[in-house]
């Protein structure tokens, strides 16, 4: 089942959507926002199922999807939690300064606390002010949960998985380094991320969600150009179920909570750092690793990030060809 929120207000208005994305029916005698459908996800998940059969089947009045017409599946969040599950962009981001890698973080997922008042449509432009604060994109999986109560097991986390998207994790990098120094976590250099046009439930992905991970290639061009093509189930250390276990570790976490899997980021196929697409390699998921890859190699880097009229595209597609979750399509605009 694909599902999906018209701009409509602060919290946009529930839609299902066909398997080819081309058409949608309206969900609002089930729930009016999917937060509602989250809030009451048991009751719920079956009409909205029995909406999907029907318009699979053409038994329901569809209406013509236009993308532009998307919000964020969830305009605004209770929880937003991103990770770094993929051990070995950490390790290039402390290889390209030097630092070694601690063993600690093989065994225990990082993860921080980004703002979820507002995330960006998939449409939507990423606002700059300032070039010089280093704007970078950061594809990445998401998945969204029910309920989940403090001191869930991994394994019964994955049973708590509702829906699973996409996300462009936007980040300021050049403003990361002072606000980490101050010893208080992300804030100014963490701006507003920008979700997929869909979020999916895991069992309509089939073998493509598979042990709490999402496998396939993860798409991302920078201006047109391929930029990344790395397998989203490969070299993810911590599954979603570790990634929610270790959140739920202290506390309780709320139907509707997103969480984020980090940047996406495969080894090469020799077992050492990336390489661009165009040399043959599976390329990067953020500009930030391969300024790093750039770094470790050459002594400097040399790939700029993000400036005012670059556009990002990030999607992953099924085995047709069709993209799975809708594609993140954003062009950098100075405010």
């Amino acid at each position: 089942m694909k599902l999906a929120s018209l701009k409509h207000g602060r919290d946009g208005r529930l839609i299902v959507v066909s398997d080819d994305l081309s058409h949608y029916v309206e969900a609002g005698a089930a729930a009016p926002t999917l937060q509602a459908a989250l809030d009451d996800w048991a009751a719920i998940e079956p009409k909205l199922a029995a909406l999907a059969d029907d318009l699979a089947k053409g038994a329901v009045a569809a209406q013509p999807l236009d993308p532009a017409a998307l919000a964020a599946p969830l305009p605004r969040a209770y929880q937003w939690a991103d990770g770094s599950a993929y051990v070995n962009h950490v390790e290039l981001v402390r290889r390209a300064r030097g630092a070694e890698l601690p063993e600690s973080f093989w065994h225990e997922p990082l993860v921080y606390q980004g703002g979820s008042d507002r995330f960006l449509g998939p449409r939507d432009a990423i606002p700059l002010v300032d070039e010089a604060w280093g704007c970078d994109m950061e594809a990445e999986v998401v998945v969204v949960t029910d309920d989940v109560p403090q001191g869930t097991t991994a394994e019964d986390a994955r049973k708590l998985i509702r829906l699973v998207g996409l996300v462009n994790d936007v980040s300021l990098r050049n403003l990361i380094p002072g606000e980490l120094a101050k010893g208080f976590g992300f804030y100014q250099s963490k701006p507003a991320s920008a979700l997929s046009p869909i979020f999916v439930t895991p069992d309509a992905l089939g073998e493509r969600w598979k042990d709490g991970k999402l496998h396939g290639t993860l798409h991302v061009d920078l201006n047109g150009q391929p930029f990344g093509r790395a397998d989203a189930g490969v070299d993810m250390t911590f599954d979603f179920g570790t990634l929610i276990a270790h959140l739920a570790k202290t506390r309780s976490l709320g139907a509707g909570t997103i969480v984020g899997s980090g940047t996406v980021s495969n080894r090469d196929a020799d077992g050492g750092t990336g390489r661009p697409v165009a040399n043959g390699g599976l390329g990067y998921s953020c500009i930030a690793e391969v300024r790093m890859v750039e770094t470790i190699r050459y002594g400097t880097p040399a790939t700029p990030f993000l400036r005012h009229g670059d556009t990002v595209r990030i999607w992953m597609e099924d085995d047709c060809g069709q993209a799975l979750f809708g594609t993140i399509s954003q062009t950098v605009e100075s405010i």
